[in-house]
Parts: structure tokens; sequence; C-alpha cells
């Protein structure tokens, strides 16, 4: 155990120790830092170290091999970029993260740590579904990392971690006379193109990003299809056009060289990318101030499902990845099988 002083005056706490032929030494820690007993004490733990043969010097070079969780999120963020369309939102979720752990490495990053944060986050006023959403993100660069056999990911400090419990349930389903006024309202837009987009929304059951991107190529009105190359799940569908749809496309303008369905009228070899403004003014007029463009793909399921068609179909034609997505649609199907059970009393007239 000795300590070093240098002529600048610094002064450094060594354990000095051959090893073979070979002198080594192991820095403890600055003269200021640290108490003589406690330095004193340290030295004595990696001298026990170092006569039960495990090599002190070894596991100190490789906890300076962990990366932070900075360098963790840049994988993770690059890896993202291979298959999704965008990475905005998960981009914007990692800024949260990177401010708090960006510098951390990933040895040093607790579970109780981690709860402690996103329960302060739940604190600050932050949605419950943006802390969950914030936790998932995190816990999948874990998992990354030890995919990728990064040092210190071995053990997940978020896997642990309670999920955030939320309720982000909420769907509107728009009847006829609700729709037609919708349709009415939006006629008068300045955007002469949404009626029409809010025709096929509700005719298709598509994610508005998919009906404004789509190309014309992907559309055959004579065969009564229209195809979907990509989306959210990241699959592509097929989706068959009712007679209404098929008119409605038809009556698009298609000047020569046009590419896409709903062309942005400054640019049109661009496609429109929202309708945010003529939407919110149009549901308004309609007298339906709480509607969401998204609630025109749940009217749409709830129209097919209340006219016989079963949640396996549904699912198809919304492009679900799996049964569970079209689950939330079964109270509609159980609204259906109870109309028809009372229709049969009533045709049987049974008295209770």
């Amino acid at each position: 155990f000795m300590i070093e002083c240098r002529q600048s005056g610094g002064k450094t706490y060594y354990l000095s120790f051959n090893e073979g032929k070979k002198r080594n030494t192991i820095k403890i820690a600055a003269y200021g830092d640290v108490t003589f007993d406690q330095a004193k004490k340290k030295a004595q733990q990696l001298r026990s170290k170092l006569v039960l043969g495990e090599d002190p010097a070894a596991e100190k070079k490789a906890a300076r091999a962990v990366p932070t969780y900075g360098a963790l999120a840049d994988q993770h963020v690059a890896h993202a970029r291979t298959y999704m369309k965008s990475i905005k939102t998960l981009e914007g979720y990692m800024k949260r993260i990177r401010k708090r752990w960006g510098k951390v490495r990933l040895t040093d990053i607790r579970q109780q740590d981690v709860a402690a944060w996103l329960a302060e986050l739940r604190r600050e006023g932050l949605a419950p579904a943006t802390v969950e959403k914030t936790r998932i993100i995190m816990n999948r660069s874990f998992q990354l990392g030890a995919q990728w056999e990064v040092p210190g990911t071995d053990r997940n400090p978020v896997r642990g971690v309670p999920r955030v419990k939320f309720s982000n349930a909420r769907e509107m389903y728009i009847n006829a006379e609700e729709a037609e006024r919708l349709i009415t309202a939006a006629e008068g837009s300045r955007n002469t193109q949404l009626a029409d987009i809010i025709r096929l929304l509700l005719l298709l059951g598509m994610r508005v990003s998919e009906l404004l991107s789509m190309r014309w190529e992907n559309i055959d009105t004579e065969k009564r299809r229209l195809f979907i190359p990509t989306s959210k799940t990241g699959r592509s569908r097929t989706l068959p056009l009712p007679q209404a749809a098929v008119e409605v496309i038809e009556r698009q303008p298609k000047p020569g060289g046009a590419v896409y369905l709903f062309p942005n009228p400054r640019n049109p070899k661009r496609h429109l990318t929202t309708i945010k403004h003529g939407w919110q003014a149009a549901r308004e007029a309609a007298g339906l101030k709480t509607l969401r463009i998204h609630d025109l793909r749940h009217s749409a399921a709830s129209a097919w499902i209340n006219n016989g068609v079963g949640l396996a179909t549904v699912g198809k034609l919304l492009g679900h990845a799996n049964l569970a997505s079209s689950a939330r649609y079964s109270h509609l199907a159980d609204d259906t099988l109870m109309s028809a059970v009372e229709a049969g009393a009533a045709k049987l007239k049974i008295a209770a």
C-alpha cells in the first residue's frame, strides 16, 4: 500500500504488487478524495482479491468498457432506422431518456432509480401513457443491447419496474346521420379534397396516412381492389372496393403523369400530408367537436361488425397484426347478437 507524491504537489494512493516477474500497480484514489483509512481499507480488499486469484485490474478495465446509456441509445435509434418509416416519435422519447441517463454507465443504472425517475415524471404532469411508453423504450434498449452482447446489458434494470397502469381506451363511433352531417360540413371546406377523403376513410377503414399516400398505380377500379404496400404494422394488404368507393375514386382528377390519389395542391408531385385544419372546422360545423380522424376507422369497423362481419375479417380489413387488436370491437358484436335475439323474441311474441 503506497502513496505517490509528485513534484506538482499531487498525491495518489496505489496498491503495488508482483505479478510473476512483473511489478504492477492499481490506482485506488487521489489523496484528497478519500481518507487514509478509506484508502487502506480499499487496498486490503484489492489484496484479498489478488490472493484469491482474482484480477482487480481486469475488472476495472471491464468496467471502463461498459458504455453509457447514450451510446446504447445511439445503437437503438440506428437499428430503428432500418425498419421504421419514421423515427421522429422514438427520437422524442429518447431525448427525455438521454437527458436523465445519457451520461450514466449501463451498470450504474439501478432498478430503484429508474422506478423513482418514472414516478417523478408522473408527478411533473406527464401523461401515464407517455410515462409507460418511456419505460417500454428504455426497456427495449436493454433488450437490444443484450441481443447484441453490449457490455453491461446482461442485467436489465428496467425489466422489474412495474408497468404504469392506465386506460387509454377511447373509441367513438358515428352513425349514418352523423356521417352525413360531417360530409356535408366538409363539402364547404376550402380543402376541396376533404369530403371525399372522409368518405373513403368511412368506407374502407384505412389509416389516414395510408389513404393520403395512396398511389394510382396501387388502385384497380375495374377489379375493385386497392393495394396498401406498407402500413403501421409493416405488412401489406389488399382491400376490396365497394361500389361507393369506386365512384369516389373515379371522380378524382387524374392529369397526365399523376402519381397520388390525393396530390398536394401546392406540389402535385407530392401527396397531401395532413387535413388537420379542414378536419377541425368540419367536425365543429357538424357538431362533433370531440371526433378524431382515427374514429372514422372505428366507425367503419362498427358498421362492418353490426352487419354481421366477423372479428377475424374485420382485423384483416383493418390490417391488424393479431386478433387481440380487433378484440376491442367485440362489444359491438355482442350488441349485434343482442339485437338478433330481441328481434327473434319479438317475432315469436313469447311473453315472460
